[in-house]
């Protein structure tokens, strides 16, 4: 078990991971010996064979089954069917690790305030797809990464935590997302691991249960 967990808090929390990518996120996550017991992806990607690597079952709930990158995209049906997985799987809490899909009401109203997400921008700055880039051009000497609970607003939950990282002198979009991905490797497990920790702890309603985390 790893630095910080305890069989009494940490371990008894669920989580799904939802990813769509090469799955760097995700490892970190899995290398910090957090309770991940789903991995789901909304397209083929490495970070499947990531989640087999380590013995974690994985879904594919491909988009591209709903619509993909079409304007007529059923984003409410998708969210739904990503919803029913992770019920299924008796999942308490939600992480998203580079998952690039906006998912609806539906995945909101069985997990409000279980979801976490991770953005390259020290919010409210800079929120949206393009935050790295939007920060090059805005001209910004610093940016940084943080990690906050996932409403259905985009980018506007509450921040559980933040680091800051320097915009250097010649930085490309692809450097500086880099050096934040670093910093991000470390923070976004540590934050999970402190979040579930409070939801284990706070027993009175039932782990992981919604009350715990809005109260």
């Amino acid at each position: 078990m790893g630095p910080g967990a305890s069989p009494d808090t940490s371990s008894t929390v669920r989580i799904a991971v939802l990813a769509s990518g090469s799955g760097t996120i995700l490892e970190a996550i899995i290398a910090a010996d957090l309770p991940v017991r789903l991995v789901v992806a909304d397209r083929r990607c490495r970070a499947l064979q990531v989640a087999s690597d380590a013995g974690i079952p994985a879904v594919l709930v491909d988009r591209s089954e709903f619509g993909g990158f079409a304007p007529s995209f059923d984003r409410e049906g998708y969210t739904r069917s990503i919803t029913s997985v992770l019920r299924d799987a008796n999942i308490e809490v939600v992480v998203m690790a580079g998952f690039g899909t906006v998912l609806g009401q539906a995945v909101h109203a069985a997990f409000g305030g279980r979801i976490l997400n991770t953005h390259p921008a020290l919010l409210p700055a800079f929120p949206g797809w393009h935050a790295v880039s939007d920060a090059l051009a805005a001209g910004a000497t610093e940016t940084g990464t943080t990690v906050h609970i996932a409403t259905l607003e985009m980018d506007a939950g509450p921040v559980l935590a933040q680091a800051k990282v320097p915009v250097l002198r010649g930085d490309t979009e692809a450097t500086l997302h880099e050096r934040i991905k670093l910093v991000e490797r470390t923070l976004y497990p540590d934050t999970i691991r402190s979040f579930i920790d409070g939801l284990a702890a706070r027993a009175g309603d039932g782990r992981g249960s919604a009350r715990e985390v809005t109260e």
